[in-house]
């Protein structure tokens, strides 16, 4: 088989009714994620906007992976984290097309968040990072409307791993 007539095939696969949603669904959320931080890269990117006594907006520009983790001003290391990323979400998105439809549901929330963030790491050398979840003096890692689609689906799929699992185990 040449390589013209797999991407061929991949290709039409792709193109699946059941497929097209969930391309949908992760355009949704990247286009929610650029929205939101176009919306505050314009309008609060000097100031902090205090919405209550938890929720801050603040904008802060993230180096590093998800919550500011492994932030470093090392081009060299910054560029290897994208290259990692990239290659991650190019992964996950082939392993979304091959799963069945709750996990595609799953992959499609993370693929979302994921490319919204790599989108600003290749667009802004940062990820724009500007909801401060706050208690007191207590402060969360600051993260965006991205970080939010990424936790879930990764909470998602360690509850199916856990329940799903579970119920098929009893099951036999």
């Amino acid at each position: 088989m040449s390589l013209l007539s797999f991407l061929n095939q991949k290709k039409r696969y792709l193109l699946k009714r059941e497929n097209i949603y969930f391309i949908l669904l992760i355009i949704t959320i990247f286009s929610l994620d650029r929205l939101s931080k176009i919306e505050i890269i314009n309008n609060f990117s000097d100031t902090n906007y205090y919405i209550n006594n938890f929720i801050n907006l603040n904008l802060i520009w993230n180096t590093g992976i998800g919550f500011g983790l492994m932030s470093s001003d090392s081009s060299l290391f910054y560029n290897i984290v994208t290259i990692l990323v990239g290659s991650v979400i190019l992964i996950l998105f082939y392993v979304t097309i091959l799963s069945e439809s709750l996990d595609r549901f799953i992959y499609s929330i993370i693929i979302g968040g994921a490319f919204g963030n790599f989108y600003d790491r290749l667009t802004y050398s940062a990820v724009p990072d500007f909801i401060d979840l706050h208690f007191n003096n207590f402060h969360w890692f600051t993260f965006n409307v991205a970080d939010i689609f990424i936790t879930l689906g990764i909470m998602a799929f360690i509850i199916k791993g856990f329940f799903v699992n579970k119920l098929k185990d009893e099951k036999i």
